[in-house]
């Protein structure tokens, strides 16, 4: 049975929610962000409910903390969140999902390659009673053809490596309903793939298609280095498939080595022992390096197992604004009496610590 048929039963009409947030990970988006704020301003009163955006400036080394403190003094719907050091996009967006106090959350970039039009859909989606609304991108106009064929490659990778629930041609932009956000914020790993989370979760799920637009300015922040990092990540985090690959590579090898016994025995027998000697010494240095591959890969699920048991929070806040005077991000409730003041020009010390 699919994940579609499974939570079915779940699905209820529901109101428009009484207020929706609009998370956005920033860094290093000071070329972006006036466009952005241009186009959020004209939008937010289109919206059928109240609306705040919460900001999470992951680390920007750019003017853009400067531009976010300038929109949160003028705009009290604005949240800005800045955080500590650069931490990584899943984990800024980890941050804004924690913040975020609406009835309704949409996770989106900052560069406007996914337009604010599509939210009207998914809020359509989510009064019909599904609990996450991803945007599925059917044209990516402006890109080239190597990163469209990547991006293509990606997607189908993940779903083969990772889970046969994730949709394809899907990033992070999608509406989330509370109640499934706070069974996700129970999920406190390091290394996050919240695209396979949202899925392991479950609850009621469907697809918005729609065409994505250029970006309206600077350059994009996942070359092809940090894609495949994150491939990486997303397969290590939640797949034990490299484990299974190293035992398929050592019967490979396996059967090679047998080959390799038969002949040694033939050459033996028949007195010609030192011919084979440079086909020993290749498939002695191949089972060596499948060793060493099957042992690296062992290496990293044993080091993201010690990060995870150091408990270290997944980030932490320097500063905030606009989130009132004692703000306890909603995913750390059991950590509440540790949050400091903070407004709109102040520090705090807030972070966002495992659930024990």
């Amino acid at each position: 049975m699919g994940t579609a048929e499974e939570t079915r039963h779940l699905l209820r009409s529901r109101p428009n929610p009484a207020r929706v947030s609009l998370v956005v990970p920033i860094y290093n988006e000071e070329a972006a962000l006036p466009a952005l704020r241009e186009a959020l301003t004209a939008f937010l009163p289109e919206l059928p409910c109240e609306a705040e955006v919460v900001l999470v400036n992951d680390g920007s080394t750019d003017g853009t903390l400067g531009l976010l403190a300038g929109w949160a003094a003028a705009d009290v719907r604005i949240k800005v969140i800045h955080l500590s050091r650069n931490f990584g996009h899943q984990l800024a967006a980890t941050a804004g999902l924690d913040y975020a106090s609406g009835d309704a959350v949409v996770l989106m970039d900052a560069d406007l390659q996914d337009p604010l039009a599509v939210i009207r859909e998914m809020l359509a989606r989510y009064r019909e009673g599904y609990d996450v609304v991803y945007g599925q991108r059917v044209a990516r106009p402006g890109e080239t053809a190597i990163k469209r064929l990547t991006a293509w490659a990606f997607y189908r990778l993940m779903r083969m490596a990772v889970d046969q629930r994730l949709p394809l041609d899907t990033g992070d932009f999608r509406l989330i309903s509370r109640e499934c956000l706070e069974g996700l914020q129970q999920l406190r790993e390091q290394h996050r793939f919240l695209r396979g989370m949202v899925a392991w979760v479950g609850y009621p799920q469907c697809a918005v298609p729609y065409r994505r637009a250029p970006r309206v300015a600077g350059a994009t922040k996942y070359p092809m280095w940090k894609m495949l990092r994150f491939a990486w990540t997303a397969a290590t985090s939640f797949s034990t498939l490299p484990l299974r690959l190293c035992i398929m590579l050592g019967l490979t090898f396996g059967l090679f080595a047998v080959e390799e016994m038969v002949r040694s025995l033939w050459g033996l027998y028949h007195g010609r022992t030192v011919p084979g000697w440079t086909s020993l010494m290749v498939l002695t240095s191949v089972i060596g390096c499948a060793m060493l591959l099957g042992l690296g890969i062992l290496g990293q699920y044993v080091g993201r197992i010690y990060e995870e048991t150091k408990g270290r929070p997944l980030y932490l806040v320097a500063r905030t604004f606009n989130t009132g005077p004692r703000s306890v991000p909603r995913g750390d409730s059991a950590n509440a009496g540790a949050a400091a003041e903070s407004d709109r020009s102040g520090r705090s010390a807030a972070s966002s610590p495992r659930r024990s």
